[in-house]
């Protein structure tokens, strides 16, 4: 899309605060201008809305890297890189630790929101090795964990099934030095079974699908329809996914982190286990489950390295433990089929769990810190689903979405205004729906909410029995049935979310919250060959425990509150987003699907908050101390008291009155350009005193530094030419010719391109015929730059800088130079001409050139000396071209005396220096941080939250491209490179290979496809559609306009007109802030206005005379005279 990066004409309001009408409709029609044309963030104040445009964008480039990097919000187009770099300067500016909090519906565009801040983050943080190495594991991560907690469902193809937290830590100086992932409730019953349409987790697929000949030999690898975990839901691929593709990003990203070649089989074995495992079928025989064919027993015995008979015994039996008489026993008890089928399925639940929290704990110890000093953390969380059946899960999933909207209200609606009353900000309060009665209907203990009467109800429970959820279905209904959010149903119960009704199936519900593991299944396991296997199952079993175990529903509303906990004590930052239809087509706009997320996301409330209220606010000393420097009176202490000192700094900037209020102990500020106004003046005070000590510190460490290059530029020369008398001992400079200030030779050079060398020269062409050029070196090209008159148009007659000849420091061939003291070098490239230049500084030109080939050609520069050069020269018209020759003879003068005859240039010069001539210093070597000493400074200091490498290549970028970060882009990438043995395809390292001392099972010729699912004609997509909104919904109708301006058909309509008043004094009051009227019976005014009160209703919307005119305004913005 050109038109982004061209400036194009803007759709629809970029920030909604600047609405004309503050309505769902007027938000829904500005996000749907600007969806259709491809502008998929649009601003809420700070609040960023992202809507799901289900295709590729353009606008994520390094271009966009660059455009946002230090750059205020107002500058460039609403984009997710603005927030985070605005976020990330927050950080170095405050000190403090940041969290970005990602909410949605399932397939929204969560996750890929979030893979983009961490990769912008990657990119714009400084740092070595070691941080290039935990950037890669943070990129690295995302694909390694969506394999294994990731799937497709029927309304996101790419679907968290697990929340996480990613933690990035970083330096004082703003480096990433550390990590940790917070992962919460994998939604493991999905191993097991999945709906209609949905798949299991990717990483079954990938193992299938990418596995070669020789892995899948071994692990008993074939299609997917031959194993029962895969096979009941219909749905095998996924339209855009390449799973051979992602299995081998999934091995790159393992081999990144670190994870042993060892230990990576292991993980595999134990996937293909799983599957394996759920082909073992169960009969009745005597009232017993037996095994239904045993062949299916020999490839999980294989897999898992434990011995078939046992694996046989502990899926159809368990030990019980058993009290008589003050005496314990054990009994074996066989299971019936339904019980031994739930032991399987308990087993490959927590095989893949395992695995899962190994993988996380693998990642977190690669990118484990000492101690942490600030950090940014990134909220990747599953999103609002309804599907046609929801059970436990989806209940979890649900609250924890609740418990997100939660911290958006308490941080942006409730908390904002309750500052605004405390401070003494003058303020009318925005009503607003409050979802706090929905989670305490969740998880409140007193009076008992639904998940403490889950836990009673399955405290009572010793074994799997039947009728648990019915008893537990009774217990909610008598305890939840008056609640208006809560309903019950015949087969379960109906909550009234924020997001809309949800019907949950109670089937299932107290199986799942207790999430039992047998012991017996745990032994198992710990009787396993394989190390890996025994290590994930560290569980002491055969005590008798006296604490209860705890419950799924515990653990979600333990890790959900401490979650919360966490976001609390960071500056939140937020990014709402929109799933703007269910086909998961571009340029598809369902508005009723839109319209019910901007009314329960709380999008009208939030703009209006926003539009009344104040963008920034401080505390007094903090404000003062951080702008102090603005004036010369407050720098560098303000002599008086501290609202004293704040309003002098004010008056200095010449900031409008109506811009900022003082409260009880912070100052206020509306609208974010103001704070602009503010950072942008002590920006340049900063950039004046820095460039002064940066002048200084780069004046002493570039001397430094080119002492040392300078010795090491005579190894290139010794015993092979002679040195010039004057210049044997000059000081190296670099930049002969001001290019650091020069924007027309700026503008030819390839963006963040340093330049590591700048001179003229003279250039000889096929005639031996001199011109001047410039000669600029970086570390990747040659570009020689010369000047011509514009000859035609409005600019004609001007001299420009023109390109004129570009050498990749790749194609160069050689280098070829005289013996004597002359300054002639040619530079010969690959199957092209040869460049004749002369250059007084050309020893340093050769000595950085050669230090640039070698990084960048990963071999030495070849360096010809002889007294007779031959060369290519360029082809000119119908002659010309062919090889000309350079000619070097002993004359008597330092200065080469030149004489061109023909194809032969003769050069004569005096003798020079002996060749083994060396600078008068000690040898020593230029090291690392001499020469980043030495290039550092162009602008602002490299801990300032503003640096910027405007002329110089990004140091330190992940060797993963950013264009990984997004799922569907990451097609034909090269990975980076696996630190093993092997070479070539990633899966090679890991066929063939066998931990366990088993005999290779054979597969059995038939698998689960007689039990597959061939699809139910009567499957309804119903629950696709907009839910229906509930009590929350007819809530926040009730609330609709609450203080503000009320809607049409609210219960507070506007004020009737009366008829005229008779003729006597009014009341009148006096405006305080410019309001622009919003509809055709609102008045317009300034501040200073005196507007005559007709009448004063409650509902904050006052009928008055301004200039003749009768109308509404708000009471708010005016003050009674």
């Amino acid at each position: 899309m050109s038109s982004w990066q061209s400036g194009p004409k803007q759709t629809g309001v970029e920030d909604m605060v600047l609405l004309s009408k503050i309505q769902e409709n007027a938000i829904v029609d500005n996000l749907k201008k600007r969806f259709m044309d491809d502008w998929i963030f649009t601003y809420i104040g700070p609040v960023l809305i992202s809507v799901n445009p289900f295709k590729q964008m353009p606008y994520f480039t390094e271009k966009e890297l660059d455009m946002y990097q230090g750059a205020a919000s107002y500058e460039n187009p609403p984009h997710i890189y603005a927030l985070t770099d605005n976020m990330f300067r927050n950080m170095l500016i405050e000190y403090e630790n940041q969290c970005v909090i990602i909410s949605g519906e399932s397939g929204a565009g969560k996750t890929v929101a979030a893979k983009y801040i961490m990769g912008y983050l990657a990119k714009v943080s400084g740092g070595g090795a070691k941080v290039q190495h935990v950037k890669d594991i943070i990129i690295q991560s995302n694909p390694l964990l969506e394999a294994f907690g990731n799937a497709k469902t029927v309304r996101n193809n790419n679907s968290s099934r697990f929340g996480k937290y990613v933690e990035i830590q970083f330096s004082r100086a703003g480096v990433p030095d550390g990590g940790k992932i917070s992962n919460f409730l994998l939604e493991k019953s999905r191993v097991v079974s999945q709906n209609q349409n949905e798949r299991n987790f990717h990483i079954f697929y990938q193992l299938l699908e990418g596995a070669d000949s020789q892995m899948r030999e071994t692990l008993g690898l074939t299609s997917p329809d031959y194993y029962f975990y895969l096979n009941q839901s219909g749905s095998y691929k996924v339209d855009g996914l390449n799973d051979i593709q992602e299995f081998k990003d999934t091995l790159t990203a393992m081999s990144v982190i670190g994870i042993s070649e060892d230990d990576q089989e292991s993980v595999f074995w134990c996937v293909a286990g799983i599957l394996h495992l759920g082909n073992i079928q169960f009969v009745e025989q005597g009232n017993y489950a037996v095994v239904q064919q045993e062949d299916f027993l020999d490839y999980p015995a294989f897999l898992f390295g434990v011995d078939k008979k046992y694996l046989s015994s502990k899926l159809i039996s368990r030990q019980m433990e058993t009290k008589w008489g003050g005496q314990s026993d054990s009994v074996q008890v066989t299971l019936n089929p339904e019980q031994a089928a739930y032991a399987r399925d308990a087993l490959s639940k927590a095989v893949h769990t395992r695995i899962f929290d190994f993988l996380v704990e693998s990642i977190n110890s690669a990118m484990q810190k000492d101690r942490v000093e600030i950090t940014i953390g990134v909220l990747d969380i599953y999103g609002f689903e309804i599907f046609q059946q929801n059970g436990f899960e989806q209940f979890c999933i649900n609250f924890v979405n609740e418990k997100l909207q939660q911290i958006f209200i308490e941080l942006t609606l409730k908390a904002e205004q309750e500052e605004y009353v405390r401070e003494g900000i003058k303020w009318k309060p925005i009503d607003y729906f409050n979802n706090k009665i929905v989670c305490d209907l969740v998880e409140s203990k007193v009076p008992p909410g639904i998940m403490s009467i889950l836990d009673d109800v399955c405290a009572t429970l010793h074994a799997v029995t039947e009728g648990a959820d019915e008893k537990l279905l009774q217990k909610l209904t008598g305890a939840q049935a008056t609640h208006k959010h809560y309903n019950g149903t015949s087969d379960g119960f109906l909550i009234h979310h924020y997001a809309g009704k949800v019907q949950y199936a109670i089937d299932g519900f107290c199986e799942r919250n207790r999430d039992v593991l047998f012991p017996d299944l745990i032994e198992l396991m710990q009787s396993s060959e394989n190390n890996f296997i025994r290590s994930i199952f560290p569980e002491k079993v055969g005590g008798a425990t006296r604490t209860r175990p705890t419950t799924s529903a515990t653990k979600i509303r333990t890790q959900a509150n401490k979650l919360v906990e966490r976001l609390m004590k960071c500056q939140p930052h937020y990014i709402r987003c929109i799933k703007p239809n269910e086909t998961k087509r571009p340029r598809d706009w369902e508005e009723k699907r839109v319209y019910h997320q901007v009314e329960y996301l709380g999008l009208k409330e939030n703009i209006r908050v926003r539009r009344a209220g104040f963008a920034y606010r401080r505390e007094f000393d903090k404000f003062l101390r951080r702008y102090a420097l603005l004036t010369p009176e407050t720098w560098p202490r303000w002599r008086g008291d501290v609202r004293s000192g704040i309003k002098h700094l004010m008056n200095a900037v010449n900031m409008d009155p109506d811009q900022w209020q003082l409260g009880k102990t912070k100052v206020f500020i509306k609208a974010p350009e103001s704070l602009f106004l503010l950072e942008e003046q002590r920006e340049r005070k900063y950039d004046f005193y820095a460039r002064k000590l940066q002048k200084a510190f780069r004046r002493y460490n570039a001397h430094k530094y080119y002492l040392r290059l300078k010795e090491q530029a005579s190894d290139i020369l010794y015993q092979k030419k002679e040195r010039q008398r004057y210049t044997l001992n000059r000081n190296f400079v670099g930049d002969y010719i001001g290019y650091e200030h020069n924007n027309s030779l700026q503008a030819l050079v390839a963006r963040r391109e340093r330049i590591e060398f700048a001179d003229k020269v003279s250039k000889y062409d096929r005639r031996f015929k001199v011109t001047k050029r410039d000669l600029l070196l970086s570390s990747k090209n040659i570009y020689l730059i010369g000047r011509e008159q514009i000859k035609k148009g409005p600019e004609k007659g001007v001299i420009k800088d023109v390109l004129k000849r570009k050498i990749p420091l790749q194609a160069i061939d050689r280098i070829s130079l005289s013996t004597l003291q002359d300054n002639f070098f040619v530079i010969h490239v690959q199957d092209e001409y040869a460049s004749c230049l002369e250059s007084m500084f050309k020893t340093e030109f050769l000595t950085v050139l050669s230090k640039k080939y070698r990084d960048t050609a990963g071999r030495e520069l070849q360096c010809a000396f002889s007294d007779s050069i031959d060369f290519m020269v360029k082809k000119e018209g119908w002659g010309g071209g062919g090889t000309r020759q350079i000619r070097f003879l002993q004359g008597q003068s330092d200065a080469a005396i030149i004489k061109p005859s023909g194809k032969v240039l003769t050069v004569s010069i005096g003798s020079g220096m002996p060749r083994n001539s060396r600078p008068g210093i000690r040898q020593v070597n230029v090291t690392d941080a001499d020469r980043r000493n030495a290039y550092q400074g162009n602008g602002q200091p490299r801990n300032h939250p503003q640096y910027r490498e405007n002329r110089g290549p990004r140091k330190n970028t992940p060797s993963v491209p950013y264009a990984q970060v997004p799922r569907q882009s990451r097609r034909g990438k090269a990975a980076p490179a696996i630190p093993s043995h092997g070479a070539g395809d990633p899966r090679k390292r890991l066929s063939g290979r066998r931990p366990t001392s088993g005999v290779h099972p054979s597969l059995p010729k038939s698998g689960a496809q007689k039990l597959a699912h061939r699809g139910n004609p009567q499957f309804s997509t119903d629950f696709l559609r907009t839910p229906d909104a509930g009590e929350s919904g007819v809530k926040r109708q009730t609330l609709k306009g609450g203080r503000g301006k009320p809607a049409p058909a609210a219960k507070r309509p506007k004020p009737q007109a009366k008829p005229p008043l008779p003729a006597k004094k009014l009341p009148q009051c006096r405006t305080l802030y410019n309001y622009d009227a919003q509809d055709v019976d609102e008045l317009t005014f300034v501040p200073g206005e005196v507007v005559e009160i007709l009448k004063e209703d409650p509902s904050g919307w006052w009928k008055g005379r301004l200039r003749g005119k009768d109308g509404l305004f708000p009471s708010n913005y005016v003050e009674k005279i």
